[in-house]
């Protein structure tokens, strides 16, 4: 273990006393809100000093075996057993250290949240409109998989299919976690069905994940810094949809960002949706500038969820998906469009946690 990890351990194990000393305290103990965070951050740091402990053991147990193998007196059935245990030793220090090493990273309180995850056509047209489409279902298709729930918020769909812009709310376990680097421009290569001369065309989209604010931390957002506008929902929805003006647009005036929902007919649960969504928004807008700032400073394997960034190319004609973040490059792009995207999801968490262990081992935060 290198020693600035060491550090870290020796200063938790410091941590930890001091916690158990604030428990005990019976004015801390008045206070549910800050008893209730102490507690948790005990039990965490509880569990890691622990494992530190048990790795310190066995650094001992293994320099036992060690120094018994070293003692040219050792007759043959002891040195078997002290190369046994210092098989052991060493395979249980190689698994708690990596333990121990995954405890440490820091951990992101929105991993946990549900997400907004918005579509946007961009360069290519109609190409990319159908471009939308396809991400779109893709990321259905995913969500079908991990059993989450998807609601579209709004959706603004394409003359000849696809969308000009498509926004879902997703709600299961660890929906942000998962899925937060696929924002970021998608490129796609491949033969229109409109190309009669069979030449390959380039179209890209933008997609942003958003993480959905909790009730209580929302951004209060200003109503005299918003425009509401009401009108009437457009495409399939039934007889209800033309009668009534039940979907709302809301403006946040000093950043000029929109936001709509028309998906429910009650008015009043649609603006509600339209609000949760501008919260995100802003929030999103205000983290992307925090991690463009943090960048600037330390380059970031995963990038900052930019939209101008291009992360991934789909190919069709080689059925190929390239992620240029992290040179990833899977040639089963039918099953990745088809929702089987685990692969790359599982590889771009590894990065940035192999990202995060770096930053750890030299030192930084």
């Amino acid at each position: 273990m290198n020693p600035s990890l060491r550090e870290q351990f020796e200063r938790l194990g410091l941590r930890l006393n001091e916690l158990d000393a604030s428990l005990a305290d019976p004015q801390v103990s008045a206070d549910i809100k800050r008893y209730r965070t102490l507690s948790r951050e005990q039990a965490e740091v509880a569990g890691i000093v622990e494992r530190f402990r048990r790795f310190q053991q066995r650094e001992a147990d293994l320099q036992t075996a060690q120094a018994m193998l070293a003692d040219a007196a050792l007759d043959a059935d002891m040195a078997a057993m002290a190369r046994d245990e210092a098989a052991e030793a060493q395979a249980d220090l190689d698994r708690l250290l990596s333990e121990l090493q995954a405890a440490l990273l820091p951990r992101d309180p929105d991993d946990e949240r549900n997400a907004f995850l918005e579509i946007r056509a961009g360069t290519g047209g109609d190409e990319s409109a159908l471009f939308a489409g396809d991400l779109a279902r893709m990321y259905l298709r995913y969500c079908e998989r991990q059993r989450w729930r998807t609601e579209v918020l709004s959706e603004s769909a394409a003359e000849l299919g696809g969308y000009k812009e498509l926004v879902l709310r997703i709600e299961g376990e660890r929906v942000y976690e998962a899925l937060r680097f696929e924002s970021g421009g998608h490129r796609v290569q491949r033969v229109p069905a409109t190309e009669s001369q069979g030449r390959i065309h380039t179209s890209a989209c933008t997609v942003a994940v958003m993480p959905e604010p909790d009730e209580a931390e929302e951004i209060q957002l200003n109503p005299a810094e918003l425009r509401i506008d009401t009108f009437r929902a457009s495409g399939a929805g039934g007889q209800h949809v033309n009668k009534t003006d039940s979907a709302i647009r809301i403006t946040h005036l000093p950043t000029g960002l929109v936001a709509e929902c028309q998906d429910d007919r009650s008015q009043h649960r649609n603006k509600a949706k339209a609000m949760a969504v501008l919260a995100a928004r802003l929030r999103d807008k205000d983290r992307n500038e925090r991690a463009a700032k943090e960048a600037a400073t330390r380059k970031t394997l995963i990038g900052s969820g930019d939209r101008s960034d291009r992360i991934r190319t789909y190919n069709y004609p080689q059925g190929r998906l390239t992620d240029h973040r992290i040179n990833l490059t899977l040639y089963k792009l039918g099953q990745v469009l088809d929702g089987d995207l685990q692969d790359v999801v599982d590889a771009l968490k590894a990065a940035r946690a192999a990202e995060q262990l770096a930053q750890l081992e030299s030192g930084g935060h």
